[in-house]
């Protein structure tokens, strides 16, 4: 990987940044494959014990012989990258300027088991949206950081880098790029830092746009007559979180533990990245196994991910942002949070662990402006369905222009 210093010197450069792995890293990581001391078959016909022999057996084959890493390199470098560092910490992120005048900046901040690579398919969609069906009036200038701790940001030297902590660093980030009117947009750890960002309401930020609920993950809204959207999303988030989230309380509480596997095999590292959620592991596992690959789910793109987290390293330090979440909720136990006054957007997808309700959205969100449910898509959203979603976000911050 190389830096190459632009602009003026000091903490607030932002500089270019391009990828170059090393050919002997590629030919370690398949020696390691290779190497893999691999488990007896499950003893169930479904996952109900966890990612399943024949899929990752087959993710592992397809990696160590037909995957291609330098074509997603290359992909990567045909974007403009840089890094900055803020508040101690070097961040990596993609800025991609619309070819028409007027467009909107909007940051995009992906989750775990995700990175930048989740978000490539909605680029073109989102910044050129007259190559894609849409009008340049809806056109965005794009910026996608990568997490403390994940892909090519730096691991955080020192506790503390929380949602919160986050989500004044990329309001900085936007300050620096000049923003002075834009909006954010995240799911998954990117819609605790996305929900932050309008908590704190910082100088420029119009708006934000979700899609995924965290009050789910404190287990929903209970009603003594709940509607059938909301029964069937409670019912979703108990069959969660007393069989599919595993990887959560790992992370939440142990996440050096988890680490040291996660560094040492990519096998372990894919096979944790696997075991996420139900929707996305049966579309990923049909990928591999029947080479039925769900919208952008493909097998090479998938390992592009896992691809980007064994060489980086940072399995252990990404899982690591899920305990400085638990223990800053703990902190704030008991406390009061500032609501979210900007206009806020939301979008439920029917493969998400749950499907969220208008009602519990609006309790969330009293300034909800816009919310719809679509028809395909789940807890990767831009990824799977980048058209679809940048048709989403379009909508959403619409008004917002």
């Amino acid at each position: 990987m190389t830096n190459t210093a632009q602009g003026s010197s000091g903490a607030a450069a932002i500089r270019a940044f391009r990828i170059e792995f090393q050919q002997e890293e590629l030919a370690e990581l398949r020696r390691r494959i290779a190497a893999t001391r691999w488990p007896t078959t499950e003893l169930v016909t479904d996952r109900a014990q966890g990612v399943q022999l024949a899929t990752i057996r087959e993710l592992a084959r397809y990696w160590a012989s037909d995957y291609d890493w330098r074509a997603c390199e290359a992909r990567l470098n045909a974007l403009p990258q840089f890094k900055t560092e803020i508040d101690g910490v070097d961040i990596h992120f993609i800025h991609v300027r619309s070819p028409h005048g007027g467009a909107l900046p909007l940051i995009i901040t992906h989750g775990w088991p995700g990175s930048v690579i989740e978000l490539l398919g909605a680029v073109g969609p989102l910044t050129d949206p007259t190559a894609h069906g849409g009008s340049a009036g809806d056109a965005f200038d794009l910026v996608l950081p990568s997490l403390p701790g994940y892909g090519f940001s730096a691991e955080p030297a020192k506790a503390g880098w929380n949602v919160g902590r986050i989500a004044g660093a990329w309001a900085e980030l936007m300050h620096r790029l000049g923003c002075t009117r834009y909006v954010a947009q995240g799911g998954d750890v990117g819609a605790a830092i996305t929900d932050a960002m309008g908590r704190q309401a910082p100088e420029g930020l119009l708006g934000v746009h979700l899609n995924l609920l965290l009050a789910g993950l404190a287990g929903g809204y209970l009603s003594p007559d709940p509607s059938a959207e909301e029964r069937a999303a409670l019912d979703a988030i108990a069959t969660f979180r007393t069989s599919g989230n595993g990887y959560l309380i790992e992370q939440n509480t142990r996440p050096q533990t988890i680490g040291y596997a996660l560094l040492d095999s990519p096998v372990a590292l894919a096979a944790w990245m696997l075991d996420h959620d139900t929707d996305s592991y049966y579309k990923i596992s049909r990928a591999f196994l029947d080479g039925q690959p769900s919208g952008g789910l493909t097998r090479d793109h998938v390992l592009d991910n896992i691809t980007l987290y064994w060489l980086t390293g940072t399995g252990a330090s990404a899982a690591r942002s899920y305990w400085e979440n638990t223990q800053a909720a703990a902190r704030a136990a008991g406390q009061p949070r500032p609501q979210v006054k900007l206009p806020v957007g939301f979008t439920t997808f029917p493969g998400e662990i749950w499907r969220t309700p208008r009602s519990w959205a609006e309790k969330t969100y009293p300034s909800l402006t816009y919310f719809n449910e679509v028809g395909a898509g789940g807890h990767f959203a831009a990824w799977e369905e980048p058209e679809l979603f940048a048709t989403e976000i379009r909508a959403a911050f619409r008004p917002l222009r």
